[in-house]
């Protein structure tokens, strides 16, 4: 049975759209902690990259889940689960309400409702495709997924290897799309629900996400991945603005051309989060500078 004292407040939306800012002001309003749903804020030494919260904004309120992984340690979306789970109970002890931000979907999905137990993939595979990663390029398998599942193919981060290669372990496997596999039972919580996202107009949010990127390079993301660039196979790294910068440093395109080519994947990422959240029902949707009309919806929501 769910507690009425444990409450979970998830703020979601496309990257740049301000999610951030207001889960701070939440958080200072409900004097509540926050855990992040970004798949990439956890690893150390690419706070720019990862626009993590500043400096500010983490010495106003107690986050988790921000910089606490190494970009060479794996981290999957399950172990996210297990530990979010495990971090949100022991929050809940101390405090009723906790600020849960971020731009993953399949972590916030995770948190909120559990992920499939998908079915164990062969070895002899996963090394055939890893293989095929390696000789032929990241482009190979993405055609592939369209191929096999054409509605994964349309929310995934096709910039992400590890997502792709384990969508397609799990099509070839079994013989089913991956989108078929995942809508699995929920998993009951012990603690209420309530999901805010941030609505913008397309124009606005990709002026936005231009202007964060030329922001990210005067904060000097060169410099941070230039230092990141003998890590580069790390899947941590292999995510827009790293693995354009990456193909600058190996002299492949040029700096400009890099910083377009960021701003190009950040809009289509944003596109794909929009996606994937507009098919999520229970997220009701404001403008982020409508703050009381927000804390009004959630206090509705939680009764």
């Amino acid at each position: 049975m769910t507690s009425t004292k444990r409450r979970l407040i998830v703020i979601v939306g496309a990257t740049a759209s301000g999610k951030s800012d207001l889960a701070v002001r939440l958080a200072r309003h409900y004097s509540a902690p926050i855990i992040s749903t970004d798949s990439r804020q956890i690893f150390r030494g690419i706070p720019i990259g990862t626009a993590q919260p500043t400096a500010e904004q983490l010495a106003a309120v107690e986050h988790h889940f921000i910089a606490e992984r190494g970009v060479d340690e794996p981290y999957s979306c399950g172990e996210y689960e297990r530990e979010a789970i495990e971090r949100l109970n022991k929050l809940f002890a101390k405090c009723d309400t906790v600020i849960a931000v971020g731009g993953s979907g399949l972590y916030i999905q995770a948190l909120c409702e559990g992920i499939d137990d998908l079915p164990e993939i062969d070895e002899t595979l996963r090394a055939t495709l890893n293989r095929r990663l390696a000789e032929k390029g990241l482009e190979s398998l993405v055609e592939e997924l369209q191929r096999l599942d054409k509605e994964y193919y349309e929310e995934v981060d096709r910039s992400n290897p590890q997502r792709i290669l384990r969508a397609l372990e799990v099509c070839i496997s079994s013989g089913r799309p991956y989108s078929e596999q995942r809508v699995g039972s929920r998993k009951q919580r012990d603690f209420q629900i309530v999901k805010v996202g941030i609505a913008m107009e397309r124009e606005q949010l990709y002026d936005r996400i231009n202007r964060r990127v030329d922001a990210m390079f005067d904060e000097g993301l060169v410099e941070e991945a230039r230092a990141m660039y003998p890590q580069r196979d790390c899947n941590a790294l292999h995510t827009v603005g790293f693995s354009e910068l990456f193909d600058h440093f190996a002299g492949l395109i040029t700096l400009e051309e890099a910083r377009e080519l960021i701003k190009r994947n950040t809009r289509r990422y944003a596109k794909r989060q929009m996606t994937w959240f507009r098919r999520d029902a229970e997220i009701g949707w404001f403008e982020a500078a409508e703050f009381d009309k927000i804390v009004e919806y959630i206090e509705s929501q939680f009764g």
